[in-house]
């Protein structure tokens, strides 16, 4: 007996042992990857330096202040939350890559034109999105194709034209809004809808002022800076929901004001500061393939290759001269990559010709992009081929 139980204890105390060493080793395990993780550090993408916030255009200039900054206890315009030192390029495609219709208006995306206005202007979110992006109409930023882009200014001032407009044709041609337009709420939520993107339109002094003069509140070079100002401030509260702005109204382009460099370069600096595209609608002769070319200072822009329906008195204009000048911004976008057309009026025979037009402009090895897919970073700001996506 006294054999028996010695056995059964001896068992007993190996099975004991034996869970011991199983402990044991599980420990030994938990303490080597717990050394493992103290070595390497927290875990993460791999990305050097992160920001909180996508960088938006124009965040590359240091000390760099939108409106708005400096009214107490208002932190909307308070500049990037940056978690690290290092920060990374502003991206070269500013639009969006998914179809469908545009975003409505975003209350992080406004701020009221004065204490109390219901009337807002647009500004950079606190998370860095911007109007030119937010706004954006889609388009596949992979496309290797020749890409053409349609401007079409004067939307508002006539409702009737204008909402043809915006329901034939296809979401990929930009618009221009005429800041003197009335009652174009619903206009806007129809091309928000249709899946257009939109511009507001700044006057600008003419060639030929004050005999060509573009109506009130026009920016003039006899202005002070403050009073341009003020007045392109307004222009700018006019509409909501837009990716950027453009120099013309009614048929007018504002050569003389966007020749005197000290005056465009504080309004393109306001747009820079707010997010927003610029349109440049003098004609840019030189092929926009070249280095910096189509480029326009301080803001992402580009200039205009054509004017499709010219000359000024536009009742003048017949389809066989807006079908030559389409087919000249055919050829040069296939010369150089790219082309953007201005289409000053929504009239009956442009807006026909357009449609005709560009039901063919696939089979013929080209893409009609909306303008957000054509601008270029701001001129004397090169980026980095390793920075492109």
């Amino acid at each position: 007996m006294a054999r028996t139980g010695g056995k059964r204890n001896s068992r007993r105390r190996a099975r004991w042992r034996d869970l011991g060493y199983f402990w044991l080793g599980i420990l030994a395990l938990l303490g080597a990857g717990a050394a493992t993780l103290q070595y390497l550090g927290p875990l993460g993408d791999g990305t050097p330096a992160r920001l909180a916030r996508a960088p938006a255009p124009g965040d590359n200039r240091p000390g760099d202040n939108r409106p708005g900054d400096d009214r107490p206890g208002d932190d909307r315009g308070a500049g990037p939350v940056v978690i690290a030192s290092q920060r990374l390029a502003p991206p070269v495609v500013t639009g969006r890559d998914t179809p469908g219709p545009v975003a409505d208006p975003d209350p992080a995306l406004l701020e009221p034109l004065s204490e109390g206005a219901k009337q807002n202007l647009p500004r950079i979110a606190r998370d860095g999105r911007t109007p030119m992006q937010v706004y954006a109409a889609g388009f596949d930023h992979s496309s290797r194709r020749p890409r053409i882009g349609l401007l079409l200014a004067g939307i508002g001032l006539n409702e009737a034209e204008s909402d043809t407009a915006i329901r034939a044709l296809p979401s990929t041609v930009s618009l221009a809004v005429s800041p003197y337009a009335a009652n174009v709420t619903r206009l806007l939520a129809t091309a928000r809808a249709m899946g257009h993107e939109y511009l507001i339109e700044v006057p600008l002094e003419p060639a030929g002022f004050p005999l060509n003069d573009p109506g009130p509140k026009t920016l003039l070079t006899s202005l002070s800076p403050a009073a341009n100002a003020q007045f392109l401030q307004w222009a700018m509260s006019r509409i909501e929901g837009y990716v950027g702005a453009v120099g013309v109204a009614g048929t007018m382009r504002g050569e003389r004001l966007a020749a005197m460099h000290d005056q465009m370069d504080a309004v393109l600096a306001q747009f820079a500061a707010r997010g927003l595209l610029y349109v440049d609608p003098r004609e840019q002769q030189t092929p926009s393939g070249l280095p910096a070319s189509g480029q326009v200072p301080i803001a992402w822009g580009r200039h205009v290759e054509s004017v499709i329906d010219e000359p000024a008195d536009q009742d003048a204009v017949d389809r066989g001269q807006i079908d030559a000048r389409l087919a000249d911004l055919e050829q040069r976008a296939r010369d150089h990559g790219s082309a953007l057309g201005l289409v000053m009026r929504p009239t009956q025979v442009a807006v026909a010709r357009i449609l005709a037009w560009s039901n063919g402009l696939e089979d013929r090895g080209l893409t009609l992009a909306p303008v957000s897919a054509l601008v270029q970073p701001p001129a004397n700001t090169p980026v980095k081929l390793s920075e492109r996506e």
